[in-house]
């Protein structure tokens, strides 16, 4: 029996949690996995492939300049629907909650190919927040065929929205595999930024405060508000060292650099591959972030996290104590980690591993999963 599967993703937070299953996939027998790159984050992109020493199959290179959302969609729609019609796999996978991930499995659904969800169920109830993630992961519940659960209120919230329960597998998710092989990689091999990155110059005895910022729901005042903090938050702390890759998108490039250029603690550095990302979550003292796998990944390494958005769709998180909720207000940012830099019994008390996404062991549990369904198939 022999399951022809194929890949798709164009971020690079969908490169980095989908590349522990291709590399499980890769070598499953009975599986043929074909992996299609729609092109979005073309150069960070890569810089994940690398990392994880695998390469696409097929690159679709559906972005231009000023793209809108509609634009993109129309475009990712016409390509997959020519990529599918050459590759003829038995089901794609796709992942979270992209406009790629919505589009693809539109474009499966339309040609009647399976659909396999990875790090499915997660939900606000908010369609406006995130925006357009929200939207995107619901949509690409109702079309998937199998739905890989990171954890069991994923699988309840699939439940609630009327999905089989035996189409639903809690797997725990892909990116906490992706962050131990690569932090077990890095200290394995002692690997430390080279002597050319920013991050070389760090003094090792000085705290760390690593923040990520990408959201479409913060462009604008959200990211005036965090800017704000940023900057207060560095005059009271110069021997505090603040590290912000800065995203390429000009809504976050143009606040970022505005509010923030000119202090000497402040370090705006280009986005990071994941070996550099790894290794500076692993230096970090605290993190800030809006990013959805940043929320997962920081308690797995026992990193205190400030979430700077309203909402989350990872709830789970927020149990373990060591993830605060602080959205872009700039006093309740200020506020908290003036707490966290202060207070050591408050920091202790968030400074600890939690993980209620997985084991990182993901991968395999999907594979299994798929092959068990390609079974259910021969046997109809």
């Amino acid at each position: 029996m022999s399951l022809k599967v194929q890949m798709v993703f164009g971020t690079r937070p969908e490169a980095i949690k989908m590349a522990p299953l291709a590399r499980v996939l890769k070598h499953w027998p009975g599986i043929d996995l074909f992996v299609c790159s729609t092109g979005q984050h073309r150069e960070m992109l890569h810089q994940v492939l690398d990392a994880f020493e695998l390469k696409v199959d097929e690159d679709l290179d559906v972005m231009t300049q000023g793209q809108t959302l509609n634009g993109l969609s129309q475009q990712l729609l016409q390509r997959l629907d020519q990529s599918y019609a050459q590759v003829q796999p038995d089901i794609v996978l796709v992942h979270g909650d992209t406009t790629t991930s919505f589009i693809a499995a539109l474009a499966a659904y339309h040609r009647q190919i399976a659909i396999g969800h990875v790090e499915a169920g997660l939900r606000t109830g908010n369609l406006r927040s995130p925006w357009p993630e929200e939207g995107n992961r619901t949509l690409t519940g109702v079309l998937a065929d199998l739905h890989f659960a990171p954890i069991g209120q994923s699988r309840d919230n699939l439940l609630r929205e009327g999905r089989p329960a035996e189409n639903i597998e809690v797997t725990g998710n892909t990116v906490i595999d992706a962050l131990l092989w690569m932090r077990d990689h890095l200290q394995q091999h002692q690997w430390r930024p080279a002597a050319g990155s920013p991050l070389a110059a760090l003094p090792d005895s000085q705290r760390l405060i690593l923040i990520t910022g990408h959201r479409r729901e913060n462009f604008g005042k959200g990211f005036e508000h965090i800017c704000q903090a940023l900057a207060e938050l560095a005059g009271r702390y110069p021997k505090v060292q603040f590290v912000y890759p800065v995203h390429l998108n000009p809504q976050v490039q143009g606040p970022v650099h505005a509010l923030l250029g000119g202090f000497a603690n402040i370090h705006l550095i280009p986005p990071q591959d994941y070996q550099h990302f790894v290794w500076l979550m692993d230096r970090a003292y605290l993190i800030l972030t809006d990013s959805g796998g940043v929320q997962e990944e920081a308690p797995a390494l026992g990193k205190p996290l400030l979430v700077l958005r309203e909402v989350t769709e990872r709830p789970s998180v927020l149990e373990g104590g060591t993830v605060l909720l602080v959205g872009t207000n700039p006093q309740r940012i200020v506020e908290q980690t003036i707490r966290l830099l202060d207070d050591p019994e408050a920091y202790q008390a968030m400074n600890r591993v939690f993980s209620p996404y997985g084991d990182g062991h993901a991968s395999e549990k999907i594979a299994q999963r798929l092959m068990r369904w390609a079974a259910e198939r021969c046997g109809e």
